[in-house]
Order: structure tokens, then sequence, then C-alpha cells
């Protein structure tokens, strides 16, 4: 599925495959000398090493031996500086002319960033950031959305045609909960502002007081309140049913509130109650079908044989579940958008929920059932503990914004109070309160537990979305202090070794977004700006821009430097994250 799109590494590729064949060594041999170029261990052995494992095993040969022919049949040129044997490893660094050229200069007219990095991308359907209705957004919902919203920006750069969707969950008991207790319990009146977020109060409020209830006199009455709403909800008529559609209005505000500040976007809003009904009809034809089972009254399908257990599909009283929905929104996705694959991004506790859902599908014969994928993650958890909606114990999004937004004015704005508009520093206050939370969201592999640490996202140095925004900023303003690149540049002054690791960087921007993406690891993008931000500090410290001994030098390191800024930003975007103009 990958793509030849690293330009240099195609030139040592063909450089191997001519030597082999000068000297016999490929003759009737297929092999992909591109894919064997790697990264050496330490970048001042070259820009790319060639391992000759596979030519060695081919050619009943060691390695070494293979080496030492291919070192005899490739000199040192136009191309390369040197070309030198190392073990099993044949070392190649190009002339910084090249790597100038090649990389510099391709970022700096934009064309390094439009390299096809698949070879067949697909159409698919992306769906995140499931919130319930009647629940507040908190900081946990952020490492969904974010992952999400990465996944999307990292395919749509590589080429794939991508639907984003969501699927928030608007109808069942949770929602029967906070009604109820709207109705019979709360004397509060309703707050003409931030609604959605004082009905994740009530919803709190009413899990505590029926866990407290439970096996008192009032237990049964409570359930009969809930049963009525709920089929009020089931049939769409009626006072609850009424008081539904009213505050379900207020949570869908508040999401967009979220998503317009986290600039999020989607293609297509599917709702649990817009396939609730359809769904259940849906699997009752199933079972006069004869392709479902019915199980002590419930109906589902015996996935014992696949150590999957019983997918229930139906409850006994006829309401149908997650995986009855999940069902039929699966054939909805294909079937409105013509996607070649389906990925969901949900938490991995739904991990049994989705291997059963698209077990199902597959037995009953659904074509795409393979192209269904599960990208599961860990938790986001406070210092103390887990957090839980029913609890209350959570950080509400949108206040953990303002004071993000808070500390950034009092912290690092405050100095520039006579020279900022207070509309800038509301700005910049609102970019780097988004860098610290996505990157802190992002920076931390899917399968590790988070745990959220406000103090340490927003440090402006070490591994923080603030210190990668604050090294673009710092780009920024130094591009603009000396007037930009000319159009000019001679590459080959660029002689210092911090010069040298930095262009070595950036020339492998797209293979880490080409692993970002095809492992659907966001994580390892983040590991990239920050070291990219590292290097760049180095070669500040090391290397003068601004006093640099000749004009010609220092327009050379304002290219260098202009392309990490460019590139920075490129990466920062890819994570859903703003690039600050300054800081």
């Amino acid at each position: 599925m990958k793509n030849q799109f690293d330009s240099l590494k195609i030139l040592i590729a063909k450089k191997i495959e001519e030597a082999c064949k000068k000297d016999s060594l490929s003759e009737n041999l297929w092999t992909d000398f591109y894919d064997q170029l790697v990264d050496p261990p330490n970048p001042e052995m070259g820009d790319f090493a060639f391992g000759c494992f596979q030519l060695a095993k081919a050619l009943k040969m060691a390695p070494p031996q293979i080496v030492l022919k291919l070192k005899a049949l490739i000199q040192a040129d136009d191309l390369f500086s040197s070309v030198e044997a190392a073990g099993p490893y044949l070392n190649f660094k190009f002339h910084v002319s090249v790597l100038g050229e090649n990389v510099l200069a391709e970022i700096l007219n934009e064309n390094f960033f439009k390299k096809k990095l698949f070879s067949n991308p697909e159409k698919i359907m992306i769906e995140y950031s499931q919130p319930n209705t009647h629940k507040e957004l908190h900081v946990g919902h952020m490492r969904n959305a974010c992952l999400g919203d990465a996944t999307v920006k990292l395919h749509r750069y590589s080429g794939f045609d991508v639907i984003s969707s969501t699927f928030p969950g608007d109808v069942g008991t949770h929602v029967a909960k906070c009604l109820w207790y709207m109705k019979f319990h709360n004397q509060e009146a309703v707050p003409e502002a931030q609604k959605g977020e004082w009905l994740g109060r009530m919803y709190s409020r009413a899990s505590i007081k029926l866990e407290d209830e439970l096996g008192s006199p009032q237990e049964d009455k409570n359930r009969e309140q809930l049963t009525l709403i709920l089929k009020q909800l089931e049939a769409q008529s009626g006072e609850y049913y009424d008081l539904w559609k009213e505050t379900r209005q207020w949570s869908v505000d508040l999401m967009n509130s979220v998503y317009q500040w986290a600039d999020m976007e989607f293609d297509k809003w599917y709702w649990e109650s817009e396939v609730d009904s359809s769904s259940v009809k849906y699997v009752k034809s199933l079972l006069d079908q004869g392709k479902l089972t019915v199980s002590q009254g419930a109906v589902g399908m015996d996935l014992e044989s696949d150590n999957l257990g019983f997918c229930l599909l139906l409850k006994s009283d006829g309401t149908g579940l997650y995986a009855t929905k999940d069902i039929e929104l699966a054939r909805r996705k294909f079937q409105d958008f013509k996607i070649e694959k389906s990925i969901y991004v949900v938490d991995l506790r739904q991990a049994l929920h989705f291997k059963q859902v698209f077990k199902v599908l597959e037995k009953l014969g659904f074509e795409q059932a393979k192209a269904c994928f599960h990208l599961q993650y860990n938790f986001v958890e406070l210092p103390d503990g887990a957090m839980s909606s029913r609890k209350g114990n959570i950080v509400p999004l949108m206040k953990l914004v303002t004071e993000m937004e808070n500390k950034v004015k009092s912290q690092y704005l405050a100095r520039y109070e006579d020279e900022w508009t207070e509309a800038e520093k509301n700005l910049v206050a609102s970019q780097v309160a988004k860098g610290a939370i996505k990157y802190g969201m992002l920076k931390i592999d899917t399968n590790k537990k988070i745990v959220f640490d406000l103090e340490e996202w927003l440090k402006i140095d070490g591994d923080s979305g603030p210190f990668i925004q604050y090294s673009c900023a710092r780009i920024k303003s130094l591009i603009k202090k000396l007037g930009g690149v000319g159009s000019k540049v001679d590459y080959s002054l660029l002689s210092h070794p911090s010069e040298r690791k930095l262009i070595q960087h950036l020339l492998h921007f797209n293979q880490n977004v080409f692993i970002a993406t095809q492992h659907y690891k966001p994580a390892q993008l983040c590991s990239y700006l920050y070291d990219l931000s590292k290097r760049f500090n180095a070669f500040y410290h090391d290397c003068s821009v601004g006093q640099a001994e000749t004009e010609q030098l220092k327009q050379a390191r304002l290219a260098l430097s202009a392309s990490t800024g460019i590139v920075l930003e490129k990466g920062l975007g890819l994570l859903g994250i703003p690039a600050p103009d300054r800081m």
C-alpha cells in the first residue's frame, strides 16, 4: 500500500540497483531497495543506511561481503559526499547542496507536501466523538475527539478520501434519568446560559439519588416513572418527549460550542434516535429469516464458536441495545457514502462489543464486515483516579479551557500588557490552550492511560504543545525581523553539524506522517515535532542567523529556519493545533 515518495531514497535505490546489475549481484533477483533504506543510528554516519540482509540471504553471502562489493561500485560523486561501509550496512551521505535542493527548496515551494504517500488510498469514514446528550462534556471526552480529528487530518494529507462522522447518544436510560430528576426533584430554575452544562449536573444528581434509593420503598416508584419517560420517548409523543426535544438542543448547542472552539467539523451527524426503531425492525426481520436465535426471551446471535459469547440484540422486553444500533449504522455508512473502510474511534472498554458486532455482520453476509475497524484507546484520568459523569467527579471541558486561557494570559502574556490588544491576547491564549490540550491528548500512545496535568501541559519548555508552538512562533518572528528568504540560496554553505542534523530531520517529515497514518498513531508525529523543535533550538544556539559571517550564509540559514517553521506549522496543523504568529 506504501508508495515510494522520498526522492532522495529513490536516488539511492537506483544507484544500488545499477551497481547490482554491474556485478550481477541481483541478476534474476527482485528486491525492493527503497524499503531497505533506514536511518543510521548516528546521523553523523550518513543520511541513509542500506542493510544488505535480504541480498545476503538470496545470494548466500555474508552481508559485510556484499557491502564491500557495493562500496567498490558506488563511489562518492556529485550526489554523495561519502559512501562508507559499516558492518552489514552501507551508509550514504549526500552533499548538503543536494539535501538543500531536494528538501529545503521543496519545503519552501510546498511541493514537499504534495507527495503521494500511499499507492492506493481508499475512501473511508472515521467516526469519532460520540458524546451523550444530557451529560456535560469533560476533559476525558477530548482524547477521543483529538485522536479522531488528527486521524482524519493525517489520512486526508496522505491522500485518502475521508468522511468524518459522529454518533452522539441522544436516547437511553441516561436521558430518562436526567428528565426524571428535572421533573420530580429539581428545585432550581433553568439558567439562561450554559444550559447544556446544567443538564450534566441534573444527570449526576439523578444517578446519585437513584442509587441512594435502591432497596427503599421509593425504588419501585422511581422505576415506574423512568419507564413512563422511556415509553414516551420511544412513542415520540407526550410531555417527556417534548421536554426531550427541548433539552436535547441544549446539549447539541454545548457540543457545537466545543467543536467550534476545537476547530472540528463533521461531514455527517448520525444520531442514536435516528437508528433506534429501524435497527429493532431490522433485527426482528433477521429473526423471522432464521438468522438469529432466542435465548431466555432475548434475541441475538450465538458466537461461542468464535469465543465471543452471545451477542444480545433485543432484550426480552423488545428494546434494542448498542449492538443493535451499530449493526444498522454499519449498513447505513457503506450505503450512504459508498466507503471502502469504516473506522470507529471508541475507547478500549468497547473492544468486545465491536468484535461481536463485526462478527455478527460477517455471519449475516455483510461483505464489508472485514472493512470495519475499531481504533481503541485508553482512558484519561485525574491524578486521584478515574472520572465519572455519573458521580460528578469530572473536569468540565469549557471550564478547563477558560482556566487555561486565563493562566496563559497571566503567566506568559502579562509582559505584553501595553503592546497587545485584548483581542490579540485572547486569540493567543485560545491557541495555546488548544495546543496544550490537544498535544497532551495525542503525545501519549493510544494503549496507555493519560493522567491529566494542567501545569505540565501548559509548560513552555519540555514535551508540550506550547513548547512546539513557541518554537514555531520564534521562527516566524525571526523571518519577519530579517526580511524573509531571498530568491537565490546557496545550500552548500550549511556545513555546521547542527545545520545538517536539522536538515536530516526535516527530510523525514513525510515518513513520520506515513507511519502515524498507517498505524493510527498521532503520537509518532508528536515525537517528531518535539525532536524537530529541539534540533532547531540547538541550531539557533550554535549558528547565528542575523549575525552570520556573510549575507549568503545568512540567506542559507534563513531558508533552513523558514523550512523548519513551515514543517512545524504543517505538522501542528495535522494534529489540529494552531501555530500562533507570536507568543
